[in-house]
């Protein structure tokens, strides 16, 4: 069934669990042998189903077809660039990584985090594929105000997934990590809002690093002025050409409008996104996902407190914002100025920006309950 603009249909959530699969003998695939469905091209993501957890992919007509199942809540989800293997991580305390092969589906292997350590939710492939790098916070101590320390822990793809390679993170709770331009940008998001850890916090001792991407040595970091203090330096996105954004989520609770979106430069340095004091209240002090459109000239922000999708211009001007209930998953369309937005409840969207404001381009619902984070694959 063609989808239309703004169409409501059932989405196929047909069981495609093949068990725990296995590479072939001779190795990852090339992108060239992928086969053309909803694994191999359209969107990734992860969900809640009604037995537990899975990866799910998204076709052209945002059906969703489930990947891999597990009993455990998983939350950001990444493919590989020169092959099958996709993997998701655990939210944050998460204790496992799985890892699925996007072409068959089915489960190919579940990593752990290194000893004494849980991942943060967040892991990334290098662009040659060989190397997955995951953010894990070591377990904090007695203390109510600790998250504990980051490390980025560098695994071989070819030899399982070992770890080889451990960096510090340059800060306290690191989230999201990603190679943009020249430089591994880490969001240390120091304390995290609705934790214990945030219990009567108002400082959350935040920070960008950026790391040479093959030694993990510190090449710049940035933090916020003391008046925004109270944020957490969450998720990242990039456009392909040099340009980082970081979206943020608030320890506070007291209504004010404090800008959530930043612009990352070449040194570190952080600068926010314009938008008015509203349109900042409307997002309730959280942003669960960012992402970049196609042509790199939008960034759009997905925040299931506050019920919507909010755009703006890569240079910063706001343009405007569309309604999604508990809508926090979010990746690029296929088209200049489009994203695609998931959500809780069934929902998915496509989002369309251009100079003179934002829309609703399409609609789909009845899917699983689509969690935190989605991917372009294809």
């Amino acid at each position: 069934m063609p989808l239309r603009p703004d169409h409501a249909g059932l989405l196929d959530r047909r069981g495609f669990l093949m068990g725990a699969a296995a590479l072939v003998a001779g190795g990852p695939l090339g992108a060239s042998d992928l086969r053309a469905d909803p694994l191999a091209e359209g969107w990734l993501a992860t969900a809640g189903m009604s037995e537990g957890f899975a990866a799910v992919g998204l076709d052209g007509t945002f059906a969703a077809t489930t990947a891999a199942e597990t009993a455990t809540r998983l939350h950001g989800i990444e493919a590989s660039p020169t092959g099958p293997l996709a993997v998701a991580v655990g939210r944050r305390p998460g204790q496992i990584a799985l890892v699925f092969d996007r072409r068959k589906g089915g489960v190919v292997a579940t990593l752990a985090p290194g000893a004494g350590r849980v991942f943060s939710g967040h892991g990334r492939f290098t662009a040659d594929g060989r190397l997955f790098l995951t953010n894990e916070i070591e377990r904090p101590g007695e203390s109510a105000h600790v998250m504990g320390r980051g490390v980025v822990a560098v695994r071989v793809v070819d030899s399982g997934f070992a770890i080889v390679s451990e960096w510090p993170s340059g800060g306290d709770g690191p989230h999201d990590l990603m190679q943009s331009g020249a430089a591994l940008v880490v969001a240390n998001g120091g304390i995290e809002p609705n934790t214990p850890e945030a219990r009567d916090a108002e400082v959350t001792g935040s920070g960008i690093t950026l790391l040479d991407p093959a030694s993990g040595a510190v090449r710049g970091a940035g933090r916020l002025p003391q008046d925004l203090a109270s944020l957490s330096l969450r998720h990242l996105a990039r456009d392909g050409s040099g340009g980082t954004v970081v979206a943020a989520q608030d320890l506070l609770k007291d209504g004010e409008a404090r800008p959530l979106l930043f612009r990352i430069a070449s040194d570190g340095a952080l600068s926010a996104f314009d938008a008015p004091d509203t349109e900042w209240r409307a997002l309730r002090g959280y942003v669960g996902s960012v992402a970049y459109d196609p042509s790199g000239r939008y960034v759009a922000c997905a925040s299931p407190r506050g019920n919507r999708v909010a755009v703006w211009q890569a240079e910063g001007r706001f343009v405007g914002a569309v309604p999604l209930s508990d809508g926090c998953g979010l990746a690029a369309g296929r088209e200049a100025g489009t994203f695609l937005a998931a959500s809780g409840y069934g929902e998915v969207i496509l989002v369309s920006a251009g100079p003179e404001g934002v829309g609703i381009a399409a609609r789909r619902t009845g899917g699983p309950r689509f969690d935190n984070h989605m991917v372009r694959i294809g």
